[in-house]
């Protein structure tokens, strides 16, 4: 996208971090604390060694499998072109469209009361259209444009996040943030470990800008592992913060401005506005590295035999239709949907690609490298969490697990038809390595 100019190291990194913490600190934090109780940030701790044990997988194929496709171009070296490829890229684009839809609706949700306007469904409309249409000008520009303005929104994040950590520190109680640990508490822990496996995520946005990153051979490994480890010490802290300021009860209550809430004790209402402030940069964030990445898979896989032919023809004006299309569809998803089970089967879906992404680097490992053991330990950990995660949708959602089982039939079936009567397939000669 957007001439020749490459991403660098730190900026590839901003899009990561960007997307990470703005996708879930400020959006399902009340919702992991109802669940882990004190033990919030060894829940954090878990699903980052979730994310680590597919960042393993992520970071040797995708510093030598070089393609915008990510993932998919993973799984499409490693089992071939078959209808399970197929399906597989067609939920992952999905998944972004969600994901765009998703982070436009919370930032429509902060912003409103902050301006004191009265959240309706116009407002939130009004708001989700002026977002998109923002964010997907500045894609317009390309990715050096995304890298840039990424670098700076995340730069303005994390500072004022590190304000809300080293003002917390100050006056933490940590008595209330000593954690549980036991048999009870055991089953609640699992659990917050598998949603906030999901804040993880974003670090496959790395991949799937690969071909637009400066020496990604070196860049795509380093920048993979050094996001999530920087995330996961954020988390961490702010969970610390948190539940050492914040009495559980008062955490559970405030749901989604959880943090915001939780400065008040220790910064006032300074704190509020500033943690405010801060959620609309996260969001912003989220949105700004969503829609690129979204962007860059629908012209992949469109590239390499996927999705309808549409979307391949690129206009060279400094952007693609796969953006406009993309940016198009999430706009309708937040407009004319709720969300809320979609969210959880969007989670059950990147579980699923990561299982398969496992499964091509065991087929690839002589290739590519890596160790036998070790990916097979890492595929039984990601198997396990898949289980607990549709187990948890069973328990507590359980429409989200019917829409799991319904996502998957619908793409198994729309890409039966798809390559039988579209005579499409994916081909894998334009994938780097």
């Amino acid at each position: 996208m957007g001439g020749n100019k490459k991403l660098s190291l730190v900026e590839v990194i901003s899009m990561a971090v960007g997307t990470m913490i703005g996708a879930s600190i400020f959006s399902i934090f009340g919702l992991g604390a109802k669940i882990a109780g004190n033990d919030l940030p060894e829940a954090f701790i878990l699903s980052g060694i979730y994310a680590l044990v597919v960042a393993y997988s992520y970071a040797i194929l995708g510093g030598k499998i070089i393609s915008n496709a990510g993932p998919i171009a993973f799984i499409l070296k490693g089992l071939g072109d078959n209808i399970t490829t197929g399906a597989l890229s067609i939920l992952m684009w999905l998944t972004y469209v969600i994901s765009i839809a998703l982070f436009v609706k919370g930032f429509a949700g902060y912003l409103l009361p902050f301006i004191h306007i009265e959240p309706t469904a116009f407002t939130i409309g009004i708001v989700e259209v002026i977002v998109i249409s923002f964010f997907t000008a500045l894609n317009f520009f390309g990715s050096k444009a995304v890298g840039k303005a990424e670098f700076y929104i995340v730069l303005i994040k994390l500072s004022i996040l590190l304000v809300f950590i080293l003002g917390g520190f100050m006056t933490i109680d940590w008595g209330m943030a000593r954690p549980g640990f036991d048999s009870s508490q055991t089953n609640s822990l699992l659990n917050a470990s598998i949603i906030f496996f999901l804040s993880y995520m974003g670090f496959g946005l790395i991949t799937n800008a690969s071909e637009n990153i400066k020496n990604p051979a070196k860049n795509v490994p380093r920048a993979i592992i050094i996001s999530i480890l920087f995330v996961m010490l954020f988390y961490v802290l702010i969970s610390l913060v948190t539940i050492g300021n914040l009495p559980l009860a008062d955490i559970i209550k405030a749901q989604e401005n959880a943090l915001a809430i939780a400065a008040k004790p220790f910064l006032g209402n300074f704190g509020f506005v500033l943690i405010t402030i801060g959620a609309l940069f996260s969001i912003s964030s989220a949105l700004n590295a969503t829609i690129f990445g979204g962007a860059n898979i629908a012209y992949s896989l469109a590239k390499d035999g996927e999705l309808p032919e549409f979307f391949e023809r690129k206009v060279w004006a400094r952007s693609t239709e796969g953006l406009y299309i993309t940016a198009s569809l999430g706009l309708l998803f937040a407009l004319f949907f709720d969300l809320g089970a979609i969210a959880s089967i969007t989670s059950t879906v990147f579980t699923v690609i990561y299982i398969f992404v496992l499964i091509s680097h065991l087929k690839l490992r002589k290739e590519y490298g890596g160790n036998k053991i070790l990916l097979l330990v890492n595929l039984i950990i990601l198997s396990v969490v898949f289980v607990a995660l549709m187990k948890y949708q069973w328990d507590s959602q359980r429409s989200a697990f019917y829409g799991s089982i319904f996502t998957f039939a619908v793409a198994l079936i729309v890409e039966y038809f798809y390559r039988k009567y579209g005579k499409r397939e994916m081909r894998d000669n334009k994938i780097g390595t």
